[in-house]
């Protein structure tokens, strides 16, 4: 990895860049498609279109936290996914999917419960879990499947 820059994927194309940690407050677009790309260690909310991109074309582990508005657990877990997404930023992308807007997405993926999260890597599913839990065993379990 270059001095200075962590990698990011593309939410529209789903090519992973590098970003240079020093344009704090420049947009930086996609080598490939010239689309804005997220900062490194971002937690963003995205359509299915952009979930699907970054599940066959991020060359990054993808976490995807599927979530519901209305939903205790989800807004418990929100804050340990978004420290999650920091301290693994440049290793690993996080984004979450709101299910209320996409309920087609859960019945795709065969999701039942929210919130859930998942682990893809080079469009291979490598683990869910579902529920809410301890910080610790979200990273940890995390840690294992990238």
């Amino acid at each position: 990895m270059e001095p200075g820059k962590l990698k990011v994927s593309c939410f529209q194309c789903g090519q992973t860049n590098y970003f240079p940690l020093e344009a704090e407050n420049k947009t930086v677009v996609c080598g490939r498609c010239h689309s804005p790309l997220p900062r490194p260690g971002e937690v963003v909310a995205v359509n299915p279109a952009q979930a699907m991109n970054l599940i066959s074309r991020s060359s990054l582990p993808v976490l995807i936290d599927f979530y519901s508005d209305s939903c205790g657990p989800c807004l418990m877990m929100a804050p340990l996914v978004e420290r999650l997404a920091r301290r693994r930023a440049g290793e690993l992308m996080v984004v979450k999917v709101n299910l209320d807007k996409y309920p087609e997405m859960a019945a795709q993926l065969g999701i039942s419960a929210v919130p859930t999260f998942i682990v893809f890597h080079k469009n291979v599913e490598r683990g869910r879990i579902a529920g809410a839990m301890p910080e610790t065993d979200l990273a940890l379990w995390v840690a294992r499947l990238t």
